[in-house]
């Protein structure tokens, strides 16, 4: 049983893999293949998100109450990759299935071997910088290119006309520096992506200016948030 399950573990991303092309290929030889690139375009960010929650519950559900030798092994070979696909989701705010401030915290416990495994919460920093940039680079280039109403009209898209409004009145107060600020604070990260694409800023100084505060952002996470995660564990522990 336990062979079975590492080679079900070890053929699971191939086959994703393989069904996607095969699923794409189908796709664009459908006599409605405009309708359904519509759906795509409108509601295929909730099918991602959804598979990608389904894929994180399965894990956990997992380590807690299945094989935990084989929960430890699929999260060294895929932890990572996880998580980059997670805060490309996070960039560009769409991470619908858990608040941006846990993934760090979350992926340092998982993934570091102990608090003093620095490697390991260097390259988990350098991944989430990386890819949360990438997802908002995404975002900012739909703003840029699309236009105001076009996100408006997306179903995906969370912020109202109202706070696009406020949002844009920061960035015309205070400047390039609104970017990395934002996106160093809770609540307000990657929110002047938007009004930065409407601006028509720069591709390679939205780009920079992204990224610097991600760094920071997500190296707070890493020193403070596994600390604030193992007190709150310890709450939840102390309930059942």
């Amino acid at each position: 049983m336990h062979i079975a399950s590492l080679v079900a573990v070890e053929t699971t991303i191939p086959t994703l893999l393989a069904f996607s092309v095969f699923g794409l290929a189908i796709l664009s030889f459908a006599p409605n293949s405009r309708s359904i690139r519509t759906f795509v375009a409108n509601y295929g960010v909730f099918v991602l998100a959804g598979g990608v929650a389904l894929v994180a519950v399965a894990g956990i559900l997992l380590f807690l109450f299945g094989d935990e030798t084989l929960a430890k092994q699929w999260l060294d070979q895929y932890g990572l990759f996880a998580l980059f696909f997670i805060f490309i989701l996070e960039g560009a705010m769409m991470l619908y299935f858990a608040p941006s401030e846990t993934v760090v915290p979350v992926g340092v416990t998982v993934l570091a071997k102990s608090p003093s495994d620095y490697r390991t919460i260097a390259v988990i920093v350098v991944v989430a910088v990386i890819a949360s940039t990438a997802g908002q680079y995404a975002l900012f280039l739909l703003a840029k290119r699309g236009g105001r109403e076009y996100l408006l009209e997306k179903p995906w898209f969370r912020i109202d006309d109202s706070s696009l409004d406020r949002f844009d009145h920061w960035l015309e107060r205070w400047g390039p520096l609104a970017i990395p600020l934002s996106n160093t604070l809770p609540f307000t990260r990657g929110m002047l992506t938007v009004p930065a694409g409407f601006g028509e800023m720069k591709d390679r100084n939205f780009i920079i200016l992204s990224a610097l505060g991600s760094l920071s952002f997500e190296t707070l996470l890493a020193i403070f948030g596994p600390r604030a995660f193992a007190i709150l564990l310890d709450a939840i522990s102390k309930f059942f």
